[in-house]
């Protein structure tokens, strides 16, 4: 059995560690900081969750009664399908080209030694340091006047939207991933030359694979970028082809705004996202601390 002494001394703070006072006052900031957080998501479930006249009445913290008749019925007042449908394709397959693209593009600048290589590098990172909105009457534009002349109809369609978002994820992409590949020892492209492997060989079977979590990091960032942005997907698409952060407005009519519907369909539509990063996470977290400091 251990002597008090032995327990006092087991119980002794350390040198380095904080006071007692700060580690009080880190748990209570940080408790409040999360509950500011985690304000929001529980106005929209508790939101979701009541009929549409205590929604539009004085709000109250507590739900007076619980039905769940908003979610089935989000599926009928707007074409919420659909919209969800448009999103998947025009997200996924920007991230897919984004991916792909940044992949060999990254490859290239980190790997070898070509004209108006710095000059690739700056204009990429420079891209980063305009807000989106310039772009939008310039997109317009372009993609109106494409199809004015060769008939290919970019605006109002999933892919001239594929194309927009290329042009905020792209840069990015390529930018983090020549970091990523950089931190790929060159040896291990040597070794994969000695057995046989050309440059693609070296990418996939090596430089890929041991590269993985900026990839991730990549996708994820990609396919949030695409989901929930708002202000290109209202111009640059038509009732076919909108997507689902712009068909939430279909709630709100000339008469009234289904507050209850819209809460539980923003719920909803966050459920890929907030799944994929939680899946994703680890991936998500060593890509970008690693391609930060490169």
């Amino acid at each position: 059995m251990a002597s008090p002494t032995a327990r006092t001394a087991g119980r002794r703070r350390s040198p380095t560690a904080p006071p007692r006072s700060f580690r009080w006052a880190r748990r209570i900031f940080l408790t409040a900081l999360t509950g500011f957080v985690l304000l929001p998501v529980y106005v929209m479930l508790s939101s979701s969750l009541k009929p549409l006249e205590d929604v539009s009445g004085t709000f109250r913290w507590l739900p007076g009664e619980l039905t769940l008749r908003p979610y089935l019925d989000i599926w009928h007042t707007v074409p919420l399908a659909r919209y969800f449908g448009n999103s998947l394709i025009v997200a996924g397959s920007a991230t897919v080209c984004s991916v792909v693209i940044a992949v060999f593009a990254a490859y290239a600048v980190s790997r070898y030694r070509f004209r108006g290589k710095r000059i690739f590098t700056v204009t990429v990172l420079s891209t980063q340091m305009f807000p989106g909105i310039l772009f939008l009457l310039p997109l317009f534009l372009i993609y109106v006047n494409i199809g004015n002349s060769t008939g290919v109809a970019l605006y109002g369609s999933r892919g001239g939207l594929i194309l927009t978002y290329l042009t905020f994820s792209l840069p990015f992409s390529i930018w983090m991933l020549t970091g990523y590949f950089a931190s790929v020892p060159r040896e291990l492209d040597e070794a994969a030359y000695v057995d046989g492997c050309g440059a693609l060989g070296a990418l996939f079977r090596v430089v890929v694979p041991a590269a993985l979590p900026g990839i991730v990091a990549v996708a994820v960032y990609a396919f949030m970028t695409a989901w929930g942005e708002v202000l290109f997907a209202s111009v640059m698409t038509n009732d076919t082809t909108r997507t689902l952060s712009v068909g939430l407005q279909g709630y709100a009519t000339q008469n009234d705004v289904y507050w209850n519907q819209v809460m539980a369909a923003s719920l909803v539509v966050s459920v890929p996202v907030v799944a994929g990063f939680l899946l994703l996470q680890r991936y998500l977290v060593a890509g970008l601390t690693t391609g930060a400091v490169k």
